[in-house]
């Protein structure tokens, strides 16, 4: 058998949802990465709580949707270990239209909210745009074993990014995570963001502590 895989470049399209309405009178802008099994739109649920008419959040969907059992609840993915950078590209595309069409202003706070696998590419699209944020959000994920420090130096050349904070969640007993994978997380942080990075813990599981996001602004 003489087989080929080849690849084609093509148009698609794909939603992402918002909570409240961006307004003169917003002050935070918060783009919200989901997890494996989330879709967006239920992933908001989470920032609830948040003062609606401060707080306006963007939540990209993941692209790759499937049925998760025994319910057959819809869920949806990111990105896998088969052809991750064509994926990648397709996902750095997908968040360049979301921007384009949000237009956020300069003016308010700008956060970067990644959970599990919604790290991963809130981490890649930092790096290789070199978004300008406030406050970059690590909630119960890996950071990409190809992001070096360098990938995140220009932080220290933007005098708006001079105050950046980065905060790094996870719960002590999440399931995905054991002690040796934890201090590698955290050692990773602190090499890519030094002072900038602070460490939050919880006795929890891989679960979202709605409990932090009330108090990240």
């Amino acid at each position: 058998m003489n087989s080929e895989e080849k690849e084609i470049v093509y148009q698609t399209s794909n939603s992402y949802s918002a909570l409240n309405t961006l307004t003169q009178h917003t002050k935070n802008v918060w783009f919200v990465c989901h997890g494996m099994g989330y879709l967006s739109r239920y992933f908001l649920r989470y920032f609830k709580d948040l003062n609606p008419e401060e707080n306006y959040f963007i939540a990209p969907q993941a692209p790759s949707k499937y049925y998760i059992q025994p319910k057959m609840h819809v869920g949806a993915n990111w990105l896998t270990r088969d052809n991750t950078e064509s994926g990648m590209q397709n996902i750095l595309n997908y968040f360049d239209a979301i921007f384009e069409a949000e237009k956020i202003p300069e003016h308010v706070n700008f956060i970067v909210f990644g959970y599990s696998q919604g790290v991963s590419v809130s981490m890649r699209y930092l790096a290789r745009r070199q978004l300008q944020c406030s406050q970059l959000v690590l909630h119960s994920g890996g950071i990409p074993k190809e992001l070096t420090k360098k990938d995140f130096e220009y932080l220290d050349e933007i005098p708006a990014c001079a105050g950046m904070k980065v905060k790094l969640i996870y719960g002590t007993k999440d399931e995905y995570l054991n002690a040796e994978r934890i201090a590698e997380e955290r050692q990773r942080a602190e090499e890519l963001f030094g002072k900038r990075l602070t460490i939050l813990p919880f006795e929890g599981k891989h679960v979202v502590n709605v409990d932090y996001i009330n108090d990240l602004v």
